[in-house]
């Protein structure tokens, strides 16, 4: 089984930080990213659970993928939108 995750461009560990940390890290890092650029994010935040996917939404991104089912959680994320 091939796993999504392992394929991200980039890599960002924000275990041990509490909202609203996490964003304000995220929304740094993908700042430098070019469209089309895929970002993992890890974390042990449970506030993430809501914040990451509201994030992509009103930042106009992609989250290609969430593995929530256990610590440390895993989000997969896009710059931009996909284009269909």
């Amino acid at each position: 089984m091939v796993n999504i995750f392992s394929f991200a461009d980039k890599h960002l560990n924000v275990c041990g930080l509490f909202c609203p940390e996490p964003l304000m890290i995220i929304r740094k890092t993908i700042r430098f990213m070019i469209n089309g650029e895929t970002l993992l994010i890890i974390t042990d935040d449970i506030a993430t659970i809501r914040d990451i996917p509201l994030f992509c939404h009103f930042m106009t991104h992609t989250l290609l993928a969430k593995d929530i089912k256990s610590l440390p959680y895993q989000f997969l994320l896009q710059k931009g939108k996909i284009k269909i």
